[in-house]
């Protein structure tokens, strides 16, 4: 396993990180559950997430009776919440300061654990002072209930402005950005982000590098039965994969297929590999349901050093999605 800084902080997070997205408490029994954390654990896994809206909360009980069940040592791991879906009630939503300190207090009793390393915003909201989410993050981090505190899916001026009124007000400004990076969603991470990587060290912890198992190729002849897109409130993700507005992507998976085929490897590993090949990648978060599927994206990082310039440029050729490089 590779280790990478989080951004510009000393936090060592490695390169491959295990989440439960839409598996945990929803798709995949506890056993499977189970066997999945240990393998990613036993293979350098340490950071493992989650957040309070995955199958409303029971992904991190899970989590959290895995966690107490193996009793790993507490700082061979890190471990992550989000706050923003809690409910359908007016306090229940969002980041104000009530809701993101509940949160943080809910998701610690779930996940059975005395601190988050990591805690996320999942979303922005625009109904919140950001200056008052800001405050109430670097209150959990005084009173060591978390350590780090970021983002997810906020855009480069929403971030600048949280670490302005960090700067400006001594607070703790966020180290992480948890975005949707993969080779069918690239202009976000490499162009709306890219000053913030060198001017105020963002990390990332990248989320859906298969791009919702577009990029594993099981969806480019018919839609299996046996996968989340049949799961229960998924009906947006089968938008994306089937259907009309998809058939662009499916030809570009067929063609990638061709790539990784000729490099001898799964087009998943490539998919995976061509992620970790940014610098600007702390981690990647791997989901899976099955045992064998989390094993074989295990070994992405043997790729990596396959994808050389001429590659690179393959890939670049057959998507032809390559961002537009911004002018600063």
């Amino acid at each position: 396993m590779e280790y990478r800084r989080l951004g510009k902080s000393g936090l060592q997070v490695s390169a491959l990180s295990f989440g439960s997205w839409v598996t945990f408490g929803a798709q995949v029994n506890n056993i499977m559950a189970e066997q999945c954390m240990k393998i990613a654990y036993d293979n350098g896994v340490n950071f493992f997430d989650n957040a309070e809206a995955y199958a409303s909360g029971q992904s991190e009980i899970v989590m959290g009776n895995i966690l107490k069940k193996f009793q790993w040592d507490r700082s061979t791991y890190t471990v992550s919440s989000k706050v923003f879906w809690g409910g359908k009630l007016p306090n229940q939503i969002g980041l104000s300061r009530k809701r993101v300190i509940e949160a943080c207090h809910a998701a610690l009793k779930r996940l059975q654990v005395d601190y988050l390393d990591l805690y996320f915003c999942h979303r922005p909201d625009k109904n919140t002072p950001i200056e008052e989410t800001v405050r109430a993050m670097h209150d959990l981090i005084q009173q060591g209930k978390i350590l780090y505190w970021g983002t997810s899916e906020w855009s480069g001026v929403e971030i600048m402005e949280a670490y302005a009124v960090a700067r400006q007000y001594n607070l703790t400004p966020p180290t992480m950005e948890q975005p949707q990076y993969n080779l069918l969603h690239r202009d976000k991470f490499e162009v709306e982000y890219s000053k913030l990587y060198k001017e105020i060290g963002l990390g990332t912890t990248i989320w859906s590098p298969l791009a919702s198992g577009l990029l594993t190729g099981k969806y480019m002849d018919k839609t299996p039965e046996d996968t989340r897109i049949n799961s229960k409130g998924m009906e947006w993700l089968k938008e994306n994969i089937v259907g009309d507005a998809a058939k662009w992507k499916h030809e570009k998976v067929k063609a990638l297929k061709i790539v990784a085929d000729d490099l001898g490897v799964s087009l998943s590993r490539l998919s995976i590999a061509w992620v970790l090949k940014n610098p600007n990648v702390s981690t990647a978060i791997l989901g899976a349901s099955k045992t064998e599927q989390l094993e074989d994206n295990l070994k992405a990082l043997d790729v990596v050093p396959m994808l050389t310039q001429e590659v690179m440029e393959r890939i670049d050729a057959v998507m032809g999605n390559k961002p537009v490089a911004p002018a600063f």
